[in-house]
């Protein structure tokens, strides 16, 4: 997606977005903090983004990368907005028949009259071809 000509980036993101980015034949995966750094346009370099927390708002977060030319004048940059959506599994840990978001519980299953944990069933049948 790089425009032609250009030889490195640069990534710059809001608050509540963590950028890594993770270079082919390199173990370590760099974190993309603050700007001003700058990686070369390496084939299999890989950009990974990541929430730890839901949005407030639609498109409440952005990435923005930024293309270098040669000698490091700015090319073009192309920008992501993003929308961290949270999912939790809400169950009746303690089968008292009350749904908790915070049961103790929740992470654990204990069988029999006395147990404790959600009883999952799973539809695997093929309802439609």
């Amino acid at each position: 997606a790089a425009p032609p000509g250009a030889v490195s980036f640069g990534v710059k993101h809001t608050e509540g977005v963590s950028v890594e980015v993770a270079r082919q034949g390199q173990d370590e995966v760099e974190s993309a903090l603050g700007s001003g750094m700058r990686w070369p346009l390496d084939e299999g370099t890989v950009l990974r983004f990541s929430m730890s927390q839901a949005s407030t708002e639609l498109n409440d977060n952005k990435v923005t990368v930024s293309f270098y030319a040669e000698g490091g004048q700015p090319i073009n940059q192309t920008g992501v907005f993003l929308t961290g959506i949270g999912i939790s599994l809400d169950v009746d840990a303690d089968r008292d028949g009350t749904v908790e978001k915070n049961n103790p519980n929740k992470a654990s299953w204990t069988w029999g009259p006395d147990g404790h944990g959600a009883i999952l069933l799973v539809s695997c049948d093929k309802e439609s071809p």
